[in-house]
């Protein structure tokens, strides 16, 4: 019974994504919304089930599906394995992604394209589900692959629009390039033990059969991956761009699914990389630098979505951070909070669009919070929690990583700090332009403005109560979440409230407020609009245009290559062309010239035949 409770779960939004592609034009669009949330809801209501068994019982529940692979002595099944993490995770996924498909029912009711819209979403659940629950590597693989291909058909929806389409494959292709650093690591673990199953993995290091070289080359391939699919350093440019697609892909990306693949990878894995510190220390180090440098972009972009975007990028940068240093359960703490308030963000931001018309650059908003009160509130409540400020959720997890960090490095702890300060600033920079002082849009677009349906505020006001209270899952003293992945993690110290934890928590709240006064000043007090594109020059500039990170990948990679493939387009292949058609030419003069002795004359065949005759008898006396 539970085995197929399992399959249920991880097939139903299947079930919704193949109804949708393939009835979904022949019934109405709300009834095609209707079944692609359904679908999702009903995972959701199942892996509270699992999980509320999970809770008393403390035993995991893991299935065979089917034997898969066996050559030699490596065995691999399709398994199953519903345990402390991968529930977590499956709340979170099904939970916000539920919220996100009744927002889409609303969001894109106008689309023609709608049915095909909800086919991708469940699509996208479907493989963050099978990515989650399997209890192998080459299952998580499938998963993996699954939600990059459904990022790249839902980030170039629109496909009419060719920069849309653009976006598309840059986040399709810098994936790739991480998901061959995922592909390299788990064919080294494979030959290393004979075996993907994380359990058996993990019996076999316990044993101490490992070497070392090849297991720390392994977690390092392993990251790389991770950089990708989490969007970090260097292969983080793909995710500012994913904003081409509709709100809800932007939420759903960035919020509770694939950017935190990595993160539940790392996690997963994570006697893997206790056993390789040095592989730790770069995760630290590029989590640091990745939260700094996409902080400081986020302090002067204008797209209300672009922020956020980039918003997300040094969250996760922290999250690294954590894992880094082996605090794997405060990581998995702060994509829970995340989850929260970057989805209610993000669907904020939609719904701040839809009121637009779709208008998404700040400079031409303003004074929006008395024409669309639900959404500024719950926006400023997630605001709140992502600059950290207490109580809300934010403040709770991101002060954790911040006191993990001081205690094993405080050059990142710095950085991290610079970071969290940077990001307090900037996100009240969007709430300061987007909601107060006067509306800068056209008159037409002020004529209009209204608070957005019921479908698309209802799920912004569940999110802003999450983020009010989902610091409570792990709160300092109780500590129920780090006591509940201690099966999967081990035991970790819980920090005690002390005067050191007490003062890091001041200075943590102290950054968060000079970053919203900092802010304060210069929006409100000043009346500071952002200047027109044309009109930014110097370092502001550099920041702006992203330190120009995509123009260097075009001059070193893209331009190289597309100079290459026209050379062997325009050159080497015509060359070639002629080399192949002269032989097809010599074998049609041949026989053209050859044809021409079949005549139809008696004579010539006679004689011919004599010559070849006296030929053979004159061979065959010089041969004696």
């Amino acid at each position: 019974m539970e085995k197929n409770l399992a399959l249920v779960l991880l097939l139903s939004p299947f079930v919704g994504f193949l109804f949708n592609i393939f009835f979904g034009k022949k019934v109405s669009r709300t009834v095609s919304g209707a079944i692609g949330t359904l679908t999702v809801v009903l995972s959701f209501l199942l892996s509270i089930c699992f999980f509320s068994q999970l809770n008393q019982s403390g035993k995991p529940f893991e299935f065979s599906v089917f034997d898969w692979i066996q050559v030699s002595n490596f065995k691999l099944d399709f398994g199953i394995l519903l345990d402390q993490l991968s529930l977590l995770w499956l709340l979170f996924v099904t939970g916000i992604g539920s919220l996100i498909h009744l927002y889409s029912i609303s969001y894109m009711h106008d689309d023609e394209n709608m049915h095909k819209f909800f086919a991708y979403l469940n699509l996208f659940v479907f493989f963050m589900i099978t990515l989650v629950v399997g209890s192998n590597l080459l299952v998580m693989f499938i998963g993996w692959e699954g939600v990059g291909l459904c990022s790249y058909l839902l980030i170039g929806f629109w496909y009419k629009n060719q920069d849309y389409n653009d976006a598309a494959k840059k986040a399709f292709i810098m994936n790739r390039v991480g998901d061959l650093g995922f592909l390299i690591g788990m064919f080294i673990i494979g030959a290393l033990f004979s075996t993907l199953n994380y359990a058996e993995i993990k019996t076999a290091l316990a044993a101490g059969n490992a070497d070392t070289a090849l297991l720390g080359l392994a977690a390092l391939c392993l990251f790389i991956g991770a950089t990708g699919k989490s969007a970090q350093l260097p292969l983080y440019t793909w995710l500012p761009d994913a904003m081409a697609g509709p709100t809800p892909v932007s939420a759903l990306i960035h919020a509770a699914t694939m950017v935190t693949a990595g993160i539940f990878m790392v996690t997963r894995m994570n006697f893997v990389f206790d056993l390789t510190p040095d592989v730790q220390n770069i995760i630290a180090i590029v989590g640091a630098l990745t939260a700094l440098v996409a902080a400081s972009i986020g302090l002067l972009q204008n797209d209300i979505k672009k922020v956020l975007a980039y918003s997300t990028v040094s969250q996760l940068g922290l999250m690294f951070l954590a894992l880094g240093f082996g605090a794997y359960n405060v990581a998995v703490f702060h994509v829970i909070t995340h989850a929260f308030f970057k989805a209610c963000l993000f669907l904020g931001s939609g719904s701040v669009i839809h009121g637009l018309h779709g208008e998404q650059d700040m400079r031409n908003m303003g004074g929006l919070r008395k024409a669309m009160p639900i959404t500024f509130w719950t926006m400023m409540i997630s605001t709140l929690a992502i600059a950290g400020i207490f109580p809300f959720a934010g403040f709770w997890s991101k002060d954790e990583i911040l006191m993990v960090a001081f205690e094993h490095n405080k050059v990142l702890y710095v950085i991290a700090s610079i970071a969290s300060i940077m990001t307090a600033f900037y996100m009240f920079r969007l709430m300061y332009l987007t909601f107060f002082r006067e509306f800068r849009g056209t008159e037409e677009q002020k004529n209009h403005l209204h608070e957005s349906p019921s479908l698309i505020t209802i799920p912004l006001i569940i999110l802003a109560v999450l983020a009010v209270i989902g610091g409570a899952i792990n709160l300092p003293g109780s500590m129920w979440l780090t006591h509940f992945l201690e099966p999967i993690l081990g035991k970790h110290e819980a920090h005690a409230l002390g005067t050191h934890e007490f003062m890091l928590m001041g200075v943590a709240l102290v950054g968060a407020l000079v970053g919203i006064l900092w802010a304060n000043a210069k929006y409100i007090k000043q009346a500071f609009v952002p200047k027109s594109d044309a009109e930014i020059t110097g370092f502001n500039k550099t920041i702006y245009d992203k330190y120009y990170v995509d123009e260097f990948y075009t001059f070193l990679i893209v331009k190289p290559i597309n100079g290459l493939s026209n050379f062997f387009r325009t050159t080497l292949e015509p060359a070639l062309g002629k080399v192949v058609f002269s032989f097809g030419s010599l074998a049609n003069g041949l026989g053209t010239q050859g044809k021409k002795i079949q005549n139809g004359n008696i004579g010539l065949y006679l004689f011919v035949f004599v010559i070849g005759v006296c030929a053979i008898i004159t061979y065959l006396f010089i041969a004696q």
